[in-house]
């Protein structure tokens, strides 16, 4: 058996509910080496380093 909703839900209260489905931009900080927009918490993609340590090689 399926789940069966006992009312009808009000367009209004239909979209109250899905009010909050909102995308919202990434959170960005410069990278402390190369000055460098990032993702906080994740190696640079520019200069490969993560909390002053260089993690990755880039060529």
């Amino acid at each position: 058996m399926s789940i069966c909703p006992k009312n009808k839900s009000s367009k209004g209260r239909r979209d109250r509910r899905r009010a909050n489905w909102k995308m919202t931009l990434p959170t960005l900080v410069p990278c402390s080496r190369c000055g460098e927009l990032m993702v906080p918490h994740r190696v640079c993609k520019s200069c490969g380093t993560y909390n002053k340590r260089e993690i990755v090689t880039i060529d």
